[in-house]
């Protein structure tokens, strides 16, 4: 049976290989391939908002390893002008495959930082790694590179495609400027370039997001879109909801979900946007970063600048300990450490004020979006480790109890109920 069933997995997946190559050969849509270390999911989500306003996209957002790509590449001889795909990687070997099958004519490359420590060790091999999509540029294609980044920026040596980059500094072809963000104001910058001056608003609470703002928006103007057109669409664009997405609560809480991931490099600036931010009373909730390696460290350092950031510091997960938060901390409450994400949620019920803002930062595993979601929906699933490796809200169960889950088909969220969780 293992013998049957591998060979019908390589039959399944030589088709979809096939039916990708059809697609491409036949398509007459442009192909943007974007990939980095953070911040691709929401340049490829906020790229997709600008070009529909233009024509047909198909776009793949999260979902981002190479069935994915190719499934999507498959779909694209149906009459798209634009196909936006995210590219991750997560082991050695992982992008040229997906570069193939998407062949694309515009590679961004958002940045470059320790992720999948594991398998790659050192930045170096990460951005030999994803440097395979601006590889795969034919002469007359695009590499739009974050300037800022030297292992990003290093990739334009790996294509005779035409390469511009985005940053903060002056030496970048887009430039932003004026940037700004301390919730509840949300994000603003300028976006400078040799053909002119782009004021943008945005919906994005956190100052880092100008990185995805910039990068999509170069990507629109090079694809000849008009400057109004794209400032339009920037400020109508709804974040991706966990990847800081704002969930308000009348009379209650303001949560900032980000909760898909928790590299070591994202926590600091997830922690400067609740610093920078005017509310009440402030808290962070930390379950479990991405990084393993040096973790004692880490998570010290973690409480260390989050105490700094916040009126009271949650940390959920078998972490606790290594914060290494002093007993006057623990007796004044500034620092709580509990087990579960149902147990925090409870507590965060308890003990809750109108107004405050609370920051709920983790990787996936522990779901820690719940918490939020338990006060617009009769949540039912606090299963501590399901092994589902997407969030809540793509699985779509959580009002389900765990034990239900088993052979049940997924009850995904629609656009109208995703958007109405959103702060307006």
């Amino acid at each position: 049976m293992k013998y049957i069933g591998k060979k019908f997995k390589q039959f399944r997946d030589q088709s979809l290989e096939r039916k990708a190559g059809e697609a491409r050969d036949q398509s007459n849509a442009i192909f943007v391939g974007i990939t980095g270390s953070s911040a691709k999911s929401t340049a490829t989500g906020l790229l997709m908002h600008i070009l529909a306003a233009r024509g047909a996209v198909l776009g793949q957002v999260k979902f981002n390893n190479l069935r994915s790509i190719q499934k999507t590449v498959a779909r694209s001889r149906r009459g798209y002008a634009f196909v936006v795909v995210e590219a991750g990687i997560g082991s050695r070997n992982s992008m040229q495959p997906m570069a193939e099958a998407l062949r694309p004519d515009i590679a961004v490359v958002t940045m470059v930082a320790i992720e999948h420590k594991s398998a790659f060790r050192t930045l170096e091999a990460i951005a030999e790694e994803k440097g395979e999509l601006v590889a795969a540029l034919e002469n007359d294609g695009i590499a739009i590179l974050n300037g800022d980044d030297p292992n990003v920026a290093t990739m334009a040596k790996r294509t005779k495609a035409r390469v511009l980059t985005f940053g903060r500094t002056t030496e970048c072809d887009f430039r932003a400027t004026g940037v700004h963000a301390a919730y509840p104001e949300r994000l603003r910058l300028t976006a400078v370039w040799p053909g002119g001056t782009l004021p943008l608003r945005t919906k994005f609470v956190g100052e880092h997001f100008w990185l995805p703002t910039l990068a999509a928006v170069a990507t629109a103007i090079e694809l000849d879109t008009p400057p109004d057109l794209v400032a339009e669409r920037v400020a109508s664009f709804e974040p991706l909801i966990e990847r800081s997405g704002v969930l308000a609560i009348p009379d209650g809480p303001h949560f900032i979900l980000d909760t898909t991931k928790a590299p070591w490099h994202s926590v600091k600036l997830a922690f400067e946007m609740v610093k920078s931010a005017t509310a009440p009373r402030k808290r962070i909730v930390l379950g479990h970063m991405s990084d393993f390696a040096g973790s004692d460290q880490k998570y010290r350092d973690a409480y260390r600048f989050a105490r700094t950031a916040a009126d009271q510091v949650i940390f959920v997960g078998q972490h606790a300990h290594r914060s290494k938060a002093t007993q006057k901390d623990r007796e004044e409450g500034r620092f709580i450490a509990l087990n579960t994400t149902e147990q925090a949620s409870d507590y965060i019920h308890k003990t809750a004020i109108p107004g405050e803002l609370i920051l709920l930062k983790g990787s996936v595993d522990l779901h820690l979006e719940r918490i939020a979601l338990s006060w617009k929906y009769d949540v039912k699933c606090w299963e501590p480790a399901c092994g589902h490796n997407s969030g809540s809200l793509d699985c779509g169960r959580y009002e389900d109890p765990y034990e239900w889950h088993k052979g049940r088909k997924k009850r995904l969220l629609s656009r109208r109920r995703l958007s109405s969780l959103l702060a307006k």
